[in-house]
């Protein structure tokens, strides 16, 4: 399926109006789609395999802004910190000095999101409320964290959505009488992203309403 430009207008003229951070989640799919809806004036991409991410980085116009969005190992940092606008799910402290490390090294200072377990799966990574408040968001010379990410559970329950949805939004309350410089919250995909936005995400990470479903046979 090709670029649904209806679709991705309505959207984005949606999100504008409210100040809202349009994320294309463009995984899995060519660099001819990403082309067009570049050519419609969007530059924020997500992606969430490394070596994807670097060889469309690579072969893509450099103002992009490329947001990395999947579960990031520690030993593959290095390969997208030379370039990365913002990474998403930081999950643990010892991704968040990787990063630090990587980022002083490529003489960056890299904006990253902290990813909060708020859904009922174990599949899901992420920190959890104790530790954020007892921890805050620390101090480290290379990294700035601009705030939080999270998933709701994988359901068709919009009241159990919601209450994740809500939770997160509470945790980030908290956080930011600690840390005031915070400035997003990042929650809200293609199913789900008008309840997050309801529950205070100023960031939605939007992949098949305007790409079509994923092509999982390129994996």
């Amino acid at each position: 399926m090709a670029v649904n430009k209806e679709k991705y207008q309505q959207i984005h003229e949606e999100l504008r109006l409210l100040k809202i951070t349009l994320v294309a989640v463009s995984k899995t799919k060519p660099i001819e789609d990403i082309l067009e809806l570049y050519d419609l004036g969007h530059r924020d991409f997500g992606e969430n395999y490394v070596q994807e991410l670097v060889e469309k980085a690579e072969r893509l116009p450099n103002d992009i802004r490329w947001h990395f969005i999947g579960h990031l190992q520690s030993n593959k940092v290095k390969l997208i910190t030379p370039f990365v606008y913002l990474i998403h799910g930081v999950d643990s402290l010892k991704l968040l000095k990787e990063i630090d490390k990587q980022a002083e090294k490529n003489k960056r200072l890299i904006d990253c999101l902290l990813q909060v377990h708020i859904a009922q799966e174990e599949t899901k990574f992420g920190f959890d409320e104790n530790e954020l408040l007892t921890w805050g968001t620390g101090q480290f010379a290379n990294v700035k964290i601009k705030g939080l990410m999270g998933m709701a559970s994988l359901t068709e329950n919009v009241n159990k959505v919601r209450t994740e949805f809500k939770h997160l939004k509470t945790i980030y309350d908290k956080l930011l009488t600690l840390t005031p410089q915070l400035s997003i919250l990042s929650m809200g995909m293609s199913a789900d992203y008008k309840i997050a936005i309801e529950e205070g995400s100023n960031m939605v990470r939007i992949g098949s309403l305007l790409f079509g479903e994923r092509n999982y046979e390129s994996k």
